[in-house]
């Protein structure tokens, strides 16, 4: 295991805090996050500093001598600063007990080592001393150092336990796994913690649906995402927030016949998409692509497994997700579009790669059509190379003829050149439908092209359209 922890110390912050603790007379640590990444070789510029004493007046004492400013929140009895390109946040040792039913702790001043209990899991709670006796040393009560060159994750107290003061652990647990494992060093969780997350997976219910949420998309902004999943579902932690993934899982037989296992292919996708883009709400795309399959899925006797329209059914489910998990709705409106056309760029090969359809693909995905392609590209997971042969080079087809159409048409931010007040005004009428009637109708000759996408040719076939509703142009 490469370390960086010779020098981890040397940054000005830590002989700085260390003096002024020793002026205050309090003793100081830095802990969590800091001390794990220095012995991983990770960079890591966030810093918590743990006080014996009171975080916030040591904190404001070391902001008076470097001129810093120090953001306070009293409610949480913590301080933060930034010196020198580092964000150093300072607290006070504290210990915590709970109620079962609620994620709001009793909380008391307490020493290292109780703060130290309260920590999610060992390698979390090493701590290096900055007091003056002893500066530099390593805190390590219960393990840390060996679990985190075993690839270990685990619980200070009986995971129960911990899961139970915090059933957020859960997923952090995880989410530790998929965010340190490298191909040299990979992360487990420890039998008896992955046995406490699936007698406890209902107790994520008492946490709120945007801390979720937030653990999640750490998840999903990791390099490979699918292990989380794996692990989320496996532990019964997925079921009680996403249930439109699960519900993927398992293969069916009738006749003979199988089809494909959803939930893995659904964590291919996503994998896919994350070797190649890091955009969070795309990743978000691939992961929800087939989760309408459950609801369409049909099997007819000599002909196999179908999943007819699961793109439409699934874009319809994910507001709910979105709604459930407090997730952005503009990000919702991108992550439905995806969903509902991410079989197109393949099926026009199907129907024709014509000039026509290549424009109405255009028009629908507008400016996220380069991201469909993406998610596209990444749908393609067969195991048969002859058959992944022939969509490629489809899925190539396609991406050729977008190019050509665009240059040619303009269609990715396509404007109807007819508008509602146009119209009004050139024939002196009040809104009505014949108005939509004859901006639909410019709007597919555009499409179709029929003509070209132009004022004037649009204008002129605006007339045309009128004359047959029996518009006359205002005087």
């Amino acid at each position: 295991m490469n370390t960086m922890v010779e020098g981890a110390l040397g940054h000005p912050v830590f002989s700085l805090v260390s003096e002024t603790a020793g002026e205050l007379g309090v003793r100081a640590f830095v802990i969590g996050g800091y001390v794990r990444d220095c012995f991983l070789g990770r960079r890591n510029d966030d810093i918590d500093i743990v006080v014996e004493g009171s975080g916030i007046a040591l904190a404001e004492a070391v902001a008076a001598k470097t001129g810093a400013k120090v953001s306070v929140f009293r409610n949480f009895g913590t301080a933060m600063l930034r010196y020198q390109g580092i964000e150093v946040e300072f607290v006070g040792a504290r210990k915590e007990s709970y109620h079962r039913e609620s994620r709001k702790p009793i909380v008391e001043d307490g020493t290292l080592e109780e703060d130290q209990l309260r920590r999610d899991f060992t390698i979390n709670a090493m701590a290096f001393s900055l007091n003056s006796e002893d500066f530099g040393a390593l805190v390590d009560p219960f393990g840390g150092i060996r679990d985190l060159a075993a690839g270990i994750i685990r619980t200070p107290l009986d995971p129960e336990q911990t899961y139970s003061d915090d059933p957020l652990r859960m997923l952090r647990a995880i989410r530790f796994v998929v965010k340190l494992s490298t191909e040299d060093h990979p992360f487990t969780i420890v039998p008896e913690s992955l046995e406490a997350m699936r007698s406890m997976s209902d107790r994520l219910k008492i946490l709120s649906a945007e801390r979720i949420a937030e653990e999640v998309n750490k998840m999903l902004s990791t390099p490979r995402p699918s292990e989380a999943f794996r692990l989320m579902e496996s532990t019964g932690l997925l079921e009680q927030f996403l249930p439109e993934l699960t519900k993927l899982k398992g293969v069916e037989t009738v006749e003979g016949k199988g089809h494909k296992e959803n939930f893995s292919h659904s964590l291919k996708v996503l994998d896919n998409v994350a070797e190649v883009s890091d955009k969070l709400w795309l990743r978000w795309a691939a992961l929800l692509h087939d989760i309408g399959k459950p609801a369409s899925k049909r099997y007819t006797p000599g002909g196999g497994w179908t999943f007819h329209g699961h793109e439409v059914i699934g874009a319809r489910m994910v507001p709910a997700v979105f709604s459930r998990l407090r997730l952005p709705i503009d990000e919702m409106k991108y992550v439905q579009k995806l969903v509902n056309l991410h079989l197109r760029p393949i099926a026009l090969v199907d129907e024709g790669v014509t000039d026509s359809a290549v424009r109405r693909l255009l028009f629908d995905a507008g400016d996220d059509i380069d991201d469909l392609m993406i998610l596209c590209n990444a749908d393609i997971t067969s195991k048969n190379p002859v058959k992944v042969a022939r969509l490629r080079a489809n899925f190539e087809l396609v991406k050729k003829k977008l190019v050509e159409v665009e240059a040619k048409d303009a269609i990715r931010n396509f404007k109807n050149p007819i508008t509602g007040d146009m119209i009004m005004e050139i024939y002196g009428i009040g809104p009505c439908d014949t108005i939509g009637k004859i901006k639909e109708y410019v709007k597919e000759a555009i499409l179709d092209g029929v003509i070209p996408n132009e004022q004037e040719a649009a204008e002129r076939l605006m007339r045309e359209k009128a004359a047959e509703f029996g518009l006359k142009e205002a005087k």
